[in-house]
Formats: C-alpha cells, structure tokens, sequence
C-alpha cells in the first residue's frame, strides 16, 4: 500500500508555522519543543549535529558523556541490511534502570534505619522477549532481583531461564490450574526459591495436596484486595471488585487452613495489586499503609509471613508533564522508594513486628525507556495554501458562459472569504463566511446544480481560507478565534505516512490512545515548519498517531511539528526522514497484532563502543511474509503452487508469455520471503 499520489502532497507551499530565521534556532529549542527534559530520563539528548542522541548511562547532561548517534545507528542498520522500521533496544538502559531502583531503595532504607531488605522481580508479562528476559536475568544476580511469572507458559520460560539460578527469586502470580501448582511444588525440588501467591480458595486446595505428595514445604502468598484503589487508566483493576485476590474475610480461612496442618509458617508474602502506572503518589501511599497493617494482623495471628509484595505500577513519564495524569507521574523514583519504606516501617513500629522484606514487581520502570522504534516517512498529504484563484476566476467565468448564468452564489462567497481572511480583524467572519459557503456549495452539488469542476473549486477555497486564517492569527500572536475555529489546526495538519504499522508496534496508542514521544531524529538544529499527524500504512483509519505530549498537564496536541521534505516525481522523499517513538520498551511488542498482516519489525541490540561509537550486539530479522501467512493458516507451498498453475495457464491461453509468467513466479517469491513492510 503507498499513500495518496496528490498534487498536494508535494506541495512546498501548504499551511506552515511562520518560520523563524534559520539562525533564531537551536538544537536546545528543539530539544524544548519535543519536551526532552520531561521523558528522556537522562538517556536521549539533542546532539550539536543536530541528530538524536542515545546516552544509555542515563548522563545525557553530561557533555562529555559517550552517545550513540541514532541517525547514523539507523544508517549502519540499513548498510547491514536492516531497513525500518526497526525497534531498538539498549540493555545498558535496562542495566541503568535495574541498578537506579536498587539505588533508590537502598538510600532510603538507609536513611529511614530500616531492618529488612528489598528486591525487585520483572514480571515477564511486560516483555517476554527472551532476549529482553536474558539481559535482565543476567543483571539481576548483580542487584539481587528475580522475576515473576503470571501464567503456566511464563513460568515454564523462567524456570527455563534460571537454570542454575537457585538463590534468584521468583513469585507467582495469576490464576492457577492443576498443572501450574504441580510445577511450583516441583520447582522447590529443584531447590528454587519460587513463592506461589494464592488468588482463589481453589488454588490453596490445590497447593496443599501437591505439596503432600511431594513431601514440600512450600513458600505460600496471599494477594489481598485492598479498600485503597489506584488512580489513573487502570485504577478499576483494583479494590473489593478486583478479579485479584482475596478478601480479607478468605484470607483469614486460608491462614486457619494453613494452621490446621501445622503450616502456618509457609505463609511468608502478603501482596496486593493496585493498578498499572500509578500516577498519582497519594494513592500509593494509602495502599503501602493498608497492605503494612495486613502484614502486622497476621503476624500477630501466627502466620509465618515476612515478605511484602507492593506489586507493580511505578510510573513512567510518557509526557513529561511531571503530573497525576494517567500518561505521567507527579513522584519521583527517590520519593516512591521513602514513602514505602517509611510506612511499612511505620506500621511495623507501631505494631511491635519486624520490618520485612520488601518486593516491587517494576516491570514497567525497568524496561521502558530501554526500546526506541525507528520508521521512514514514505510520504505526505496536505492542503495547499494558495488555491489558484486566476485560475478559479477563470473557471467561474467559463461556467457562466456555458450555462448562461452565474455562477452559484456559495463559489462566489468563498472567493470574497478567502480576499477577506487578509485582514486581521476579521478573521472569524472570512472563517464563518468560509464555513458556510462550503456547506452550501456542497449541497449544491448533491442536488445536481454544481459541477465537479465548482466543487473542486469550493473545496480549494475553503482550506486555503483556513489555512490563511489561522497563519493570520499566528502572526498576529494568536488574537481570540472563535471557540469552534480553536479545532483549525488539527483540521489543516498534514499526514505524514510512516513505514510502520500502530497495531503491530504501538497497539496502546490505539487502544487505550496511550501517549508515547515521538519526534524526528535529525535536522534538528533546523525549525520545523509543519504541522502533522503521523499515519501507518495499514488500510485502517485509526491506524495513526494524533495525540502527541505538550506542556500542559492533563492536556496533549493534535498535532507534532515536523520538518518540511522535498519529494520526487512519485510523492516519496528524496533523501530518508526518520521518525522515531521513544518509551516502548514496555507491553507493546507482547501486546502487537496482525492487522493487514504486518508482522513484527526488526530488532537490533545496541551498545556503546568505545572505538566506532555503537556495537550491534545482536540482530533479529523481522517476519517474512510467508511467516506471518503461517500464523493465519496460510500453506506458501500451496500458494506457490496455484500461482504457477494459473500463470501455466495464462500461457496456454495466450495471454503471458514464458518470460513474463517466470517474472511474476520470481516476484511471487519474493514477496512471500521479504520484510512484511515496505523495503
């Protein structure tokens, strides 16, 4: 699929921001704009080149601190036969992110005197990628984290991945059958140390006849539901509805359970979950307080517990805004680790219990800013600015003439909106004029008294008096348009087509219409001049990026501001534009479908070297066509073969010949061996 061949869309003329002297411009006010010093967490930086810069010790402050050009890695990935789009990933990330949460805890255990310890497991669930989930094991050792499982084929993967990993702890999580259970009480043979956290009554039935017949003392959980809830998107997965945990009435039956049998001891963790991405810090807290205050009841009532699982839903800021909405955070990593530290240590004060150890399940934090998703613009529409009025007067006149009447009045009241959108104090009227004319002209044409050519004219006249308007408006420092002309920029955007496809790379942008950062990775030292949405190339409207970060809290723009291109005589770019959406190292390769049968992008592991700048650690080629017609039933063998018997008889028939029929064969097979994407 390619997009639209306009003759807009290689217009260099269309709506534009008022440009700035080329030297009113620098890297830092592109850095501003794209709100860098929000999201980057210290790991991406303008460089002076003006491209995009990776600095994976999380130091892009820092000048003198080494930096992965992103441009030339996008470059060096093409030569290697790497195309876009391509998704990046950089372990030294994932490495810096691992030790700053053991960092920020180990500070405020510190500062607050507490007693017990703390460790982090990365529930797989965010990215089971194996590549992904190796480098986190093999750094977890270092920092004393583990991972956590929640369903039967995760926890086959990370039994698998800590072989000889004994002392690496691992939770269990999700609802349980026969065979998971069985696996858990297996796996303390093997002498691993793997917590099964109980979500229903039938699990613990369940627990306790496999743990008899293994002669296993096994480590037992309970996931509570609290009263406190989240906030945020997911604040509904949490409180007394949630479909995690136990009420604190089941608790209690469990615990007598447990005691009846004399193993009252095997329950060591309490846990609780109040959603994904908690923005806002006073619902953490309430929650750290509930959960503390559960952990000291059943002590004081026999239990043997000594583990506190505060769960996931340590937020990342997607928008930079620093605030309590649902794509941002108003906490710091610091001021999440004080505040569980202080409470659990509270209430265990008040109570006369041990501090126990703490266990977060930041998936979402480790991981997030470690992958960067890079695609090519292939093209662009827009509306043109001037709409050829000699031309359209000229028309008009020969309407007229042929007719031997005048042209229908709605034509000639965009002509006199559009002359009027010239004066600065009527912007609204030539807009409302504009407005009207065009709806009138189009009715016009719907009953049979307008021609297409009127049409095509009102249509042309309609956007450039809009285009004109709000340039105007700009220009004059934005004076009050009307409440229903403030939409105008979102309507005149251009669409910029990226070689991607949403469903597949960035399903929560469609979704649950999740915030992630997305700003060009060159020119950057030059003002953008237009303003843009970002479509895929799936045949799917929805398939686009519309909503992009902006300085107000709460608030996002319709539009991002990109550079102008020049095109070739087929609507592509002459030389590559590249895009790139930061923050999707979380949930969004796990989460990618199929839609039109685009398959997962390539990925590359990249790492600084001290020689050339960046070191390829690892490549894996995206699905080939005939991959992802695999998934869906497809057999290419039998495609192949109905091709060539239709080809054989185009032949007989006269209509190909043998050259022709073995190029299309050659094509075919082309196809179903190469990138999913457009190459």
């Amino acid at each position: 699929m390619t997009p639209p061949d306009t003759l807009e869309q290689a217009s260099r003329d269309s709506h534009a921001p008022t440009p700035r002297p080329a030297s009113d411009w620098t890297t830092a006010d592109a850095a501003a704009l794209y709100g860098l010093e929000g999201w980057a967490g210290g790991y991406f930086r303008v460089g002076r080149g003006g491209t995009l810069e990776v600095t994976p010790h999380g130091d892009a402050h820092d000048t003198a601190a080494k930096s992965i050009d992103l441009v030339e890695l996008t470059e060096g990935l093409r030569q290697r036969g790497i195309g876009t789009p391509v998704l990046i990933r950089f372990p030294e990330i994932v490495e810096h992110r691992m030790r700053s949460i053991r960092a920020a805890f180990d500070r405020a255990i510190e500062q607050e005197q507490y007693q017990g310890g703390y460790t982090c497991v990365y529930p797989i669930k965010v990215n089971q990628q194996r590549h992904l989930a190796e480098t986190i094991r093999d750094i977890a050792g270092s920092v004393g984290f583990g991972l956590e499982a929640g369903s039967k084929p995760e926890l086959l993967a990370v039994l698998g991945l800590t072989e000889r990993r004994g002392a690496m702890p691992i939770v269990c999580n999700g609802f349980k059958d026969d065979e998971y259970v069985e696996t858990v009480i297996l796996a303390h043979k093997l002498g691993r140390d793997i917590t099964t956290v109980i979500e229903g009554r039938g699990e613990l039935t369940r627990l306790l006849s496999h743990a008899d017949r293994y002669g296993v003392r096994p480590q037992i959980g309970v996931r509570v539901k609290p009263a406190a809830i989240g906030g945020g998107r997911w604040a509904e997965s949490a409180g007394e509805r949630s479909k995690f945990g136990l009420h604190a009435s089941e608790v209690l039956t469990a615990l007598e359970r447990l005691k009846d049998r004399g193993m009252a001891d095997c329950l060591s963790l309490v846990h609780f979950h109040i959603g994904s991405q908690l923005c806002e810090m006073r619902h953490i807290k309430q929650a750290i307080s509930e959960l503390a205050r559960f952990f000291c009841e059943l002590r004081r009532l026999g239990a043997g517990v000594h583990t506190i699982d505060v769960g996931g839903g340590l937020a990342i800021d997607y928008d930079g805004s620093q605030s309590a909405w649902s794509s941002s955070a108003d906490y710091s990593l610091d001021e999440y680790a004080t505040d569980i530290v202080y409470r659990i240590k509270a209430a265990c004060d008040d109570a006369g219990q041990p501090h126990p150890r703490i266990i977060s399940e930041s998936g979402r934090a480790m991981v997030a800013h470690s992958s960067v998703l890079v695609f090519d613009v292939l093209g662009r529409s827009s509306f043109c600015e001037d709409p050829g009025l000699e031309e359209i007067r000229t028309q008009m006149e020969g309407e007229k003439q042929a007719s031997g009447e005048e042209v229908p009045q709605p034509i000639r009241d965009l002509v006199d909106a559009y002359e009027l959108a010239a004066d600065p104090e009527k912007l609204n009227e030539a807009a409302h004029d504009a407005t009207q004319a065009r709806d009138e002209a189009m009715s016009l044409f719907n009953l049979g008294y307008l021609s297409l050519p009127m049409r095509a004219a009102a249509e042309k006249l309609y956007w450039a008096t809009s285009i004109r308007v709000l340039r105007e408006a700009e220009a004059g420092g934005r004076p009050d348009l009307a409440d229903e002309l403030n939409d105008l920029p979102r309507q005149l955007a251009d669409t910029y087509f990226g070689n991607l496809s949403i469903f597949q790379s960035l399903p929560d942008s469609w979704a649950i219409d999740q915030l992630f950062p997305v700003m060009p990775i060159q020119r950057l030292g030059e003002r953008p001049t237009r303003r843009a949405v970002v479509a895929d190339i799936t045949c799917d409207s929805d398939g686009s990026i519309d909503r992009f970060a902006c300085d107000d809290a709460r608030d996002f723009k319709p539009t991002l501001e990109l550079h102008d291109l020049d095109f070739d005589e087929e609507g592509a770019p002459e030389t590559p534009y590249y895009l790139a959406v930061f923050l999707v190292g979380a949930y969004q390769e796990v989460l990618g479908d199929l839609h039109n049968l685009f398959g997962d992008s390539h990925v590359a592991h990249v790492s600084l070297d001290d020689e050339v700048g960046f070191g390829i650690d690892e490549l894996i080629e995206g699905d080939r066509v005939s991959e992802v017609l695999g998934y869906v039933q497809y057999e290419p063998a039998q495609l192949r073969e109905a091709i060539r018997r239709e080809a054989e008889l185009a032949v007989r028939q006269g209509r190909m010949n043998v050259a022709e029929s073995r190029s299309l064969l050659s094509f075919y097979e082309s196809g179903l061996e190469g990138y999913t994407y457009l190459e």
